[in-house]
């Protein structure tokens, strides 16, 4: 396929693949579409010595980083300072689910490891992404960065087209869509409320041509229930020069997911990704599980803004993760989870998207 999008970036396809595992980026990358690793939660050396990687394992195709330029963040506090900085009744409720399932305190090193690392909720602030960007500049390869939850701000835009490096928004409506163009990005994401993580509340059918129309002629990449070739093929008929996928990557054999989750995934239905703020502050779509029924229970509090909620929830997390309380463990899921049935490659996966998309449009086009 050729268009705007493959001419800009220099790929084959185009297909984005959002991860928050390297190897998928690199598996997404290698197949001829570009992998978007999104990259605020990495300590900065940890960072560094991935992109190191992603660049040797890509062997020159260019890849994207997506970053967390959040509009309101709240007061982000030290881990150290949890108990003091939060309600008591949020952090007895987080505790009694944790107790109630049986699930084991953090061990002295990992506590120790999380109090070294940078405070939940800093990667969402601009100082935070600041820090990321300072080390994506030095890798030619990271030709493309996102700004996945607000507007860039426009000194940063410059900087990054200073160092060669295309930018791009997300967006949920029309109106932040004009915002990002504002700043100066290249291209928009166009993401429907159907999508994992953090969503608005308009469905992709509608979202595409709005955003599409509204911003003519910055291109437009398609977001929100994008899991098959025939999404790709309803995408550009609707206006989108590519297409931005991030669930369907999360049953792959590459994927971040333990066996045990990456079961709960593959038997997921549509209906079981639902969005809520329990894990960040802010509506968050991902996969339901024993935490978020908690949460949903009458007498729950409600819960905190961005940053103090993930303040509040980290070391439980962590906590879940370690005991592989699968039960417990939600992650973030869009609603074309229920495409995922079976455990296939990345490599599979994009062959499989390529063909099926390319049967439709000439399936299409013969009917026409």
């Amino acid at each position: 396929m050729r268009n705007r999008i493959t001419e800009m970036f220099g790929i084959e396809v185009p297909i984005f693949g959002f991860t928050h595992k390297p190897e998928v980026a690199i598996e997404v990358t290698n197949a001829g579409g570009m992998g978007a690793l999104a990259a605020s939660y990495y300590q900065p050396d940890e960072l560094e010595r991935i992109l190191t990687d992603m660049d040797e394992k890509t062997r020159g195709r260019p890849y994207c980083i997506d970053v967390l330029f959040a509009n309101k963040v709240g007061e982000v506090v030290p881990l150290s300072e949890r108990l003091k900085a939060l309600p008591k009744e949020h952090i007895d409720f987080v505790e009694k689910i944790l107790d109630d399932a049986g699930i084991p305190a953090l061990p002295p090193d990992v506590e120790a490891q999380m109090l070294r690392e940078k405070p939940p909720g800093h990667g969402h602030t601009e100082e935070g992404v600041l820090e990321v960007l300072e080390i994506v500049v030095k890798h030619p390869q990271a030709r493309f960065v996102l700004s996945a939850m607000g507007a860039p701000p426009a000194y940063v835009v410059d900087k990054l087209h200073g160092h060669g490096i295309r930018v791009g928004a997300m967006a949920g409506s029309a109106e932040h869509a004009l915002k990002h163009v504002h700043a100066g990005v290249d291209l928009i994401v166009a993401q429907g409320s159907e999508a994992g993580g953090h969503t608005g509340t308009i469905s992709s059918m509608v979202l595409w041509p709005e955003v599409v129309d509204a911003v003519s002629p910055i291109p437009v990449l398609a977001a929100g229930g994008v899991g098959s070739g025939r999404h790709i093929a309803a995408a550009l008929a609707l206006g989108a020069e590519g297409v931005w996928c991030g669930t369907i990557w999360l049953g792959s054999s590459e994927s971040e997911l333990s066996p045990d989750m990456r079961k709960r995934f593959i038997a997921a239905r549509s209906q079981d990704a639902i969005q809520r703020k329990y894990d960040t502050g802010k509506p968050l779509r991902g996969l339901r599980s024993k935490w978020t029924d908690a949460w949903d229970e009458p007498g729950a509090p409600e819960p905190l803004p961005l940053a103090a909620q993930k303040l509040l929830v980290a070391p439980a997390l962590k906590r879940l993760e370690l005991a592989n309380a699968a039960d417990y463990m939600g992650y973030m899921a869009g609603q074309v989870v229920g495409r995922i049935k079976d455990e296939r490659s990345i490599r599979d996966i994009m062959d499989g998207m390529k063909s099926e998309c390319v049967a439709v449009l000439e399936g299409l086009s013969a009917t026409a």
